[in-house]
């Protein structure tokens, strides 16, 4: 069996290729400086088109497939799948047309995400495609969890709701997090902590999302790399009417020039790390307002759920910043009892699976890395064996 999950995004084309019954990833590799604009005259143009075909070389240089055909299934990450989408699906039709017209919600990446999986279906017509959505994970979310206080009408002509990201990496989070601790998906209570340029939380009750803080699109909740997060929604209003900012301009400063960038000038929370120990006070007060975000989200879980086994880091930040995870856990100490093993955090290797709290601590803390491709070879896996 071999599962090639592609993830399309604005400039690029992730890829990895797993092998095998037990879906041993084989190859990874990512395609960028793409371009979807026709105008583009590079030679030869740096398409989606021309991405397939290098991801088809690369695996024919690693004598793992003489042309994409080879492979049993692709599966592509799509990132909004509305109402419709609770799980993985074969690609007919009928789903392009829905990713299509999802669009409407998720403008700049559905039809990014369409872009190889109708390429293929020209190339290679026989060839097995699956759609995985960033939102199908979050499809448990109760009414009162995913509901906003607008009119009904809203909602039900314009699908206006929370819907929440990230699902496959909260999801995964969830499946390791069982199998680590022998206990069955659905008995996994835990808060799960995705932070990167991107992040985000899950509250997980007995393996299901209940709450997440991302909304209606990706802008909303924590503080990231470059967008905002939560914040009076009067202020887009504000930018409009007093300072005379365009609509296509306040959704530009919210989602590219915002979060950390804005506060600071700087997005990677490396860099800022380090200006941080210089004294730079623009670097620690973007950190402050960071850790205190994690922590006001944090907490707000912690008060709705009846259980609460772990907390767990993953993503870029999450599963390589020991002074961050200790910034958030720290300040929790006094308040929930969480308790830190300063020494077990400062050792976390990449790629490592680990505990990070004391033995005696009465909500356990990990770091578990986020694998959302693989995660998205076993729901492929899953689709295909019910289809049998």
């Amino acid at each position: 069996m071999k599962i090639l999950v592609l993830n399309a995004g604005s400039s690029s084309l992730k890829y990895s290729l797993f092998c095998g019954k037990d879906s041993e990833l084989a190859s990874h590799g990512i395609i960028e400086n793409l371009t979807t604009d026709p105008s583009d005259n590079r030679q030869p143009c740096r398409d989606y088109s021309w991405a397939l075909q290098q991801v088809e070389i690369q695996l024919k240089q690693q004598g793992l497939a003489t042309h994409l055909a080879d492979c049993d299934v692709v599966t592509h990450r799509v990132v909004h799948g509305g109402e419709q989408f609770h799980q993985a699906v074969m690609i007919d039709d009928q789903v392009i047309t829905q990713i299509k017209a999802l669009a409407k919600l998720a403008p700049l990446h559905n039809p990014i995400n369409l872009i190889p999986i109708q390429t293929l279906r020209q190339t290679h017509p026989e060839l097995c495609q699956v759609a995985i959505f960033d939102t199908a994970f979050h499809q448990t979310l109760p009414e009162k969890a995913y509901r906003y206080a607008l009119p009904k009408s809203l909602y039900q002509q314009h699908q206006i709701r929370r819907y929440g990201f990230h699902g496959s990496s909260h999801q995964v989070i969830c499946r390791r997090y069982a199998d680590l601790n022998q206990i069955a998906s659905n008995e996994t209570h835990v808060i799960s902590i995705h932070l990167g340029n991107g992040a985000s939380i899950c509250a997980i009750e007995a393996g299901k999302s209940i709450d997440t803080s991302m909304g209606f699109t990706p802008l909303a909740g924590l503080i990231m790399g470059t967008r905002s997060g939560d914040l009076d929604p009067a202020i887009p209003m504000y930018l409009i009417n007093h300072l005379d900012y365009s609509a296509e301009a306040v959704d530009q400063l919210l989602n590219k020039q915002s979060g950390l960038l804005g506060l600071s000038g700087h997005q990677d929370m490396r860099e800022l790390l380090a200006l941080a120990e210089t004294g730079n006070n623009d670097a620690s007060l973007a950190i402050d307002c960071f850790v205190y975000r994690i922590q006001q989200q944090l907490g707000s879980y912690l008060a709705i759920m009846d259980k609460v086994q772990a907390v767990v880091f993953t993503g870029g930040i999450g599963e390589h910043s020991a002074q961050i995870r200790a910034k958030v856990l720290q300040g929790l100490s006094t308040r929930m009892g969480i308790k830190l093993d300063v020494q077990a955090n400062e050792a976390v290797r990449p790629n490592k699976e680990v505990k990070i709290s004391q033995a005696n601590s009465p909500i356990a803390c990990w770091v578990i890395p986020t694998q959302e491709e693989w995660e998205m070879a076993q729901q492929t896996l899953a689709l295909l064996h019910k289809a049998q």
